[in-house]
């Protein structure tokens, strides 16, 4: 099991509580989608588990280990094997691209090397691959603040995939995207994390890109889930009753495609 969540709360600093009784498990290699509306709890979830937020009560399991019984040592070296995909990548503007995707690596290489390459690119074909992936091989040396918001989030990916983790946390990562740009992008994540065995865990609002790209979809409102169920399984009363109130109305895709065959801790 990659992961295990049992009677999991958070309540936040000021008293506010943002999660209650989660029981969640998933398994190595799995690709999970967690939909639900704003303020539902997903994004504290995510944090909760790149262990950004230490659980109010409950038990959690990260990777074959409970990080909060963990030395802080240990702790960083499990967070090395978590990748986070950010809906608004912490890329500072003046950095290079080919170094924000190698940053990916930071928390896996030495001290030196890991100055090295603030300096000077130490594997920048690995980085142009990443970039190539996702159509962006072209930008390996440009400044980040001469791209625009769907072509940081893509770079965010790009780094999570040279990192190369066991576990990938993505909220809201094409949320800057285009319908079609967000659905390539997704398809291009999960053929990644299907290929090398990783497990990923992202929260979408997009329902239609959660459906057609996920296998498994878990819905969350009011800090509780409320369903877990295979894709197809996810059908509209059950998206109506997650979603009401909310101004928008979540539809299933009169004919969904199938997927694809073929937090906060500076990672800066």
């Amino acid at each position: 099991m990659n992961l295990r969540l049992s009677g999991v709360g958070l309540t936040h600093a000021d008293g506010q509580p943002a999660l209650h009784g989660i029981d969640l498990e998933i398994a190595r290699g799995e690709r999970v989608a967690l939909i639900g509306p704003s303020g539902a709890g997903k994004t504290s979830l995510l944090r909760l588990l790149a262990t950004g937020l230490k659980p109010s009560a409950g038990r959690l399991e990260l990777l074959d280990a409970e990080p909060w019984s963990l030395s802080a040592a240990a702790r960083q070296k499990l967070r090395a094997r978590i990748g986070l995909i950010h809906q608004a990548p912490p890329l500072p503007p003046r950095q290079r691209v080919v170094t924000a995707v190698l940053a990916g690596r930071l928390g896996q290489w030495s001290l030196g090397k890991s100055l090295l390459s603030l300096l000077h690119p130490v594997d920048s074909v690995g980085a142009e691959a990443a970039l190539a992936r996702l159509d962006l091989g072209d930008k390996l040396f440009q400044r980040c603040d001469q791209l625009s918001g769907g072509q940081l989030q893509r770079v965010g990916i790009a780094r999570v995939l040279y990192q190369a983790p066991d576990l990938i946390l993505a909220d809201e990562p094409v949320s800057a995207m285009d319908p079609v740009l967000a659905g390539h992008t997704l398809g291009v994540l999960n053929r990644e994390a299907e290929a090398r065995g990783i497990t990923l865990l992202a929260s979408l609002h997009a329902v239609d890109l959660a459906l057609a790209h996920f296998p498994r979809i878990v819905g969350i409102r009011d800090g509780r889930i409320v369903f877990d169920h295979p894709a197809h399984e996810v059908g509209q009363a059950e998206l109506d009753a997650l979603y009401a109130n909310e101004q928008l109305q979540a539809s299933v895709p009169a004919s969904a495609p199938p997927a694809p065959v073929t937090l906060h801790i500076p990672r800066c």
